[in-house]
């Protein structure tokens, strides 16, 4: 199976609030707040980390979670904000976006 690449998309404003990430793409205004877990994974989202290796080092480990149970909510997570083009997906390593990213922590 072919490795999944994730990266923030530049058309987002973002803010870190306690231990969850506050998002919202500047394309359509739609919001998410997302939980430690989920925060996790947005964090270490660079484009060169695959995100089987996301799962398997970060969540896994900080958060006691099964590798099956954390890849499926990885996956439902990463689609639903791709939809949104809040992140940005590949089958590659991708270079993370470096004009208009409104991210404050």
């Amino acid at each position: 199976m072919a490795e999944t690449y994730i990266v923030r998309s530049a058309a987002i404003a973002a803010r870190k609030l306690g231990g969850e990430m506050m998002i919202m793409s500047v394309v359509d205004s739609t919001f998410f707040t997302l939980n430690e877990v989920a925060t996790v994974i947005w964090q270490a989202a660079d484009g060169r980390t695959p995100l089987s290796e996301i799962i398997e080092r970060r969540v896994c480990e900080e958060f006691d979670v099964e590798p099956d149970v954390a890849r499926q909510d990885a996956q439902q997570f990463v689609t639903e904000l791709s939809q949104h083009g809040i992140l940005l997906v590949s089958d590659q390593p991708i270079p993370e976006p470096k004009l208009g990213t409104a991210e404050a922590q």
